[in-house]
């Protein structure tokens, strides 16, 4: 049987204290719980924040200027605290005689299909050999405009790009709330279906030391749900939550959750996504241009049968690209997205095949992603 395999996101408000240095019980009690899933056969990556907050707190009243812009005290912070961060990690997986490894990416590396798999085939060969990935923002070298979201964001392209699954997002609340989670009223939202509108309940503020929260948390949670991957979000400050929420029942390979442990759990669609459509689904930064649909190409697109995109029902093309360049979809008659996709030719030749009958698809339904 092939081993179940999960992500974990651990966020930094769940590994710093308030001074923004890091939390070493709170880490060594997530390491302890990562060991003893590891020994009961569980692939585990660990997608871990914290670099940054923990470089700052090592250099506070220790740089020697005040001019550096935010990107320039990310990069130093970053540098300084991944180092501190991996060390600390490296120690207290020691303890249990288990390696791990780091990896650090960028948002680049997920753009090139050739860097992409790169990326998956040394961390696939990292679990086969039981070594516990943990990865990392590279914000060393990322500039702002390909930074992540944040790291749920990373998380949700890991778990796809690794097939997890299951994906858990550790934060430090105990997941969605019908209201601020402080208000006493506010009740916890366990389950969230795909149909389901919580767009009222989502709060807007971030954390105190990471990019994200909330807003990004849900988001992320439904791209990755609607691939086929059950998504939690859950408190990881709560003693003992790892082993509260992973519990691979042998017969069905499938994890179940006693329903008095508080988490939200993203249901996952019954039709997982082919590896090639996961990458595309998280692709639409890296687009080159965009095609425009008419509207009965619109409504192939959401009819019950798989369609392609065909040339006669697309209406204009936008921007320079070449084949197997990813595109953004668009309808015509507004502007709105309808999802992304590899297109089978370049613009040029795109734009001649405008309207025409009898011709190949310019988005073959295998390389497209639909919102």
């Amino acid at each position: 049987m092939t081993p179940f395999r999960i992500t974990v996101k651990v966020g930094s408000n769940v590994l710093t204290r308030p001074d923004g240095t890091l939390d070493v019980t709170r880490m060594s009690a997530i390491v302890d719980q990562v060991a003893a899933l590891h020994r009961q056969g569980i692939q585990i990556i660990l997608v871990s924040s914290g670099a940054v907050a923990s470089g700052r707190s090592e250099l506070k009243g220790r740089l020697s200027t005040d001019r550096l812009d935010t990107v320039d005290q990310r990069q130093l912070y970053s540098a300084v605290g991944q180092a501190k961060l991996i060390n600390k990690y490296y120690e207290l997986f020691r303890d249990h005689s288990i390696a791990c490894g780091q990896v650090l990416t960028t948002k680049e590396s997920f753009g090139s299909r050739g860097h992409y798999l790169n990326q998956k085939n040394c961390m696939e060969v990292m679990l086969q050999e039981g070594v516990v990935p943990i990865v990392n923002e590279n914000d060393t070298i990322s500039v702002t405009e390909l930074m992540f979201t944040d790291n749920d964001e990373l998380s949700g392209l890991i778990a796809t790009m690794m097939s997890a699954d299951l994906l858990i997002l550790l934060s430090n609340i105990d997941g969605i709330f019908t209201g601020n989670p402080s208000d006493p009223d506010a009740q916890l939202i366990p389950i969230i279906s795909d149909d389901a509108d919580i767009s009222q309940y989502i709060q807007t503020s971030r954390s105190s030391f990471g990019r994200g929260g909330m807003v990004t948390k849900q988001r992320i949670a439904r791209k990755v749900a609607a691939e086929g991957i059950e998504v939690i979000i859950s408190n990881g400050k709560r003693p003992g939550v790892l082993l509260e929420l992973v519990h691979v029942n042998p017969v069905t390979g499938r994890n179940e959750i006693a329903p008095e442990v508080r988490c939200t759990r993203f249901v996952a669609d019954k039709h997982e996504a082919s590896n090639v459509k996961k990458w595309i689904a998280h692709s639409e930064d890296f687009s080159k241009g965009a095609i425009y649909l008419n509207e009965g190409a619109v409504r192939a697109l959401h009819g019950e049968m798989a369609a392609s995109i065909l040339p006669v029902g697309v209406t204009r093309v936008e921007g320079t690209f070449e084949a197997d360049d990813i595109v953004r979809i668009l309808a015509d008659t507004d502007g709105s997205r309808l999802g992304v996709g590899k297109i089978s030719c370049s613009s040029e030749r795109a734009q001649k095949l405008l309207g025409k009958k009898g011709q190949k698809p310019l988005v073959h339904y295998d390389y497209l992603w639909l919102e």
